[in-house]
């Protein structure tokens, strides 16, 4: 009988010659799977089951064959996916270890170490910044091989760069002598701080005597209320996105900034342009009104700073700069001022945040203490700390008293945008693009709750801080009616929701509103197309104001407060 009629048959006895052949017929015939095939059927001496297959005197089920080589293939792809998830691992392990690498503001002593470690030290088309990004690459790298090598431990809370760029002894913590200007603010803070803590502190005693009925029907009154905020206004605010809003502290108008450069004051609720204010050639990027602007008690009404690295000082009834704060070498992206109205803070892209005296219109203080960029920065209600956050996912809270960073906000994946104190004096909100929020209580130096806030990156956090016109109507003076002997006024209502809820600003075009305490959502309000860069609430509680890539501002206010 000839091959062409025993083609198929199972055959008995020692058929190593025929197995072999067969794979190889199997292995032209699926002409996609060829690498794979191969290599199943190169293996097949070493498979048990493959040998008791080709033992001699065995059967040989052809099938059997089959199921061995399908098992060879599956083992090969999950050593694949193995391999794929060994190597995400690892570069996350990289950019962890990336985060901790502190390297050089200065950008000379960034090339030198390129060129120390044989590294071109200027790319095309690339900046500063860039730069920087790739040194803190490869001394990640390095630091990776060296640890795999075992040639030295890595302490994430080691200053590598100092090891590797400067020749000098190593140095976890350094001073720097202050100046007599720098001492007097630090008395001078100490003195205001402790006077507005006790004050707080007392503040705090006597809420603790209202009875729980009364703050039960509060929180109740002011949930209902949260939920009905609508949109009640927008406006075209100029050509270009709008990077940042605030609003004044009577709360009738509010201060919006644009990525030209322009920067303009709005009334509201009409929506009316009251001044524009032209001084900065690039994207403001910080507003912050002082603390008595338009009170005539200060000279400056506001601050701002932008992109074309100036900080400008403003007169509300001026259309020019009245001052200006020289000493950032990068982008302006926040300015604050101290409660004392004082001193203005200001983080930048240079690495640092820096404390200024404005009337002189000196630095105080330069502070490093970032891995990477500071974005955002603000002072706590006493006055006595700044928390400050950025780009290498990290914040830190500064003792303006002691200039000591007295804790470390961790646990966010990624670059922290937004910050803020609560008006309790103790726990503070940060917003990172990793769509969550974290709540942080210094009172146990710790993240106490974390907010999966977003479905992308969170931009701006603010809680409500109380501190406007007794007259106005807040959204917690709707429909109160308090029984029981102890009787609690509008402003004492709005008071006591001082910090009882806050807003975040998210790249997914929503503004969601969060209740204090449980940190429940109460409220997403659509209105914008596209990105939300900023959020800001009314001291009096009456409006929440944003705007957004859209190149609007828009304000939200409760449904009943608007019909009255």
């Amino acid at each position: 009988m000839g091959d062409s009629t025993r083609r198929g048959r199972i055959r008995y006895g020692t058929l190593e010659n025929e197995v072999v052949a067969y794979a190889k017929r199997k292995r032209e015939e699926e002409d996609d799977d060829d690498a794979m095939t191969s290599t199943a059927v190169d293996s097949l001496i070493d498979i048990p089951e493959a040998a008791a297959a080709v033992r001699p005197g065995a059967n040989i089920d052809l099938d059997q064959i089959d199921e061995i080589l399908d098992e060879s293939q599956d083992q090969q792809l999950n050593d694949e996916a193995l391999e794929t998830r060994r190597r995400a691992m690892a570069e996350f392990d990289r950019k962890r270890i990336a985060r901790t690498i502190a390297v050089p503001t200065n950008d000379m002593q960034v090339k030198e170490a390129l060129r120390k470690y044989g590294h071109p030290i200027c790319l095309f088309g690339e900046d500063a910044g860039d730069r920087r990004d790739r040194l803190r690459y490869i001394l990640s790298k390095q630091a990776i091989e060296r640890r795999n090598a075992g040639q030295e431990d890595i302490s994430t809370k080691e200053d590598d760069m100092e090891n590797e760029v400067s020749s000098d002894e190593e140095k976890e913590e350094f001073y720097t002598e202050g100046s007599d200007m720098l001492l007097q603010a630090r008395q001078n803070i100490a003195r205001k701080s402790l006077l507005h803590a006790r004050q707080r502190v007392e503040q705090q005693q006597k809420d603790c005597q209202v009875d729980l009925a009364t703050i039960r029907q509060l929180r109740e009154n002011l949930v209902d209320q949260l939920r009905k905020y609508t949109i009640v206004g927008s406006q075209v605010g100029d050509s270009r996105p709008l990077s940042r809003i605030a609003f004044s502290p009577d709360s009738s108008q509010v201060l919006v900034g644009s990525w030209t450069g322009s920067i303009k004051l709005w009334d509201i609720p009409g929506c009316q342009m009251a001044q524009l204010y032209r001084g900065h050639t690039d994207r403001v990027g910080g507003l912050s009104f002082h603390p008595q602007a338009g009170q005539g008690d200060s000279r400056v009404d506001f601050a701002s700073g932008a992109s074309d690295n100036e900080i400008f000082l403003w007169s509300l009834g001026k259309d020019t700069p009245i001052g200006q704060l020289k000493g950032h070498q990068s982008r302006v992206v926040h300015v604050e001022h101290h409660p004392s109205g004082d001193y203005l803070g200001s983080a930048s892209y240079d690495g640092s945040w820096r404390l200024w005296d404005i009337a002189s219109e000196k630095e105080l203080l330069l502070q490093e203490g970032h891995s990477r960029e500071v974005f955002a920065l603000r002072f706590q209600c006493d006055g006595s700390l700044v928390a400050t956050a950025g780009l290498d996912g990290i914040g830190r809270v500064w003792d303006l008293r002691s200039g000591r960073s007295i804790m470390e906000l961790e646990g966010h994946a990624k670059e922290i945008f937004g910050l803020d104190w609560s008006p309790n004096g103790y726990q503070l909100a940060t917003g990172s693009a990793d769509n969550t929020m974290h709540i942080f209580d210094l009172r146990k130096i710790a993240s106490i709750h974390q907010i999966p806030a977003h479905k992308s990156m969170v931009t701006d956090v603010r809680y409500f801080h109380f501190g406007g016109n007794s007259k106005a109507q807040t959204s917690c003076d709707m429909d109160m009616d308090v029984s029981g002997d102890q009787s609690v006024g509008d402003h004492e209502q709005a008071r006591l929701c001082s910090g009882q809820y806050l807003a975040s600003a998210s790249n997914d075009g929503l503004i969601n509103i969060w209740t204090a305490g449980d940190w429940k959502l109460q409220k997403s309000l659509a209105g914008h197309v596209g990105k939300v860069l900023s959020v800001d609430i009314a001291r009096d509680g009456s409006y929440i104001a944003s705007t957004g890539f859209d190149k609007t501002f828009k304000l939200w206010k409760a449904d009943d407060i608007l019909q009255l």
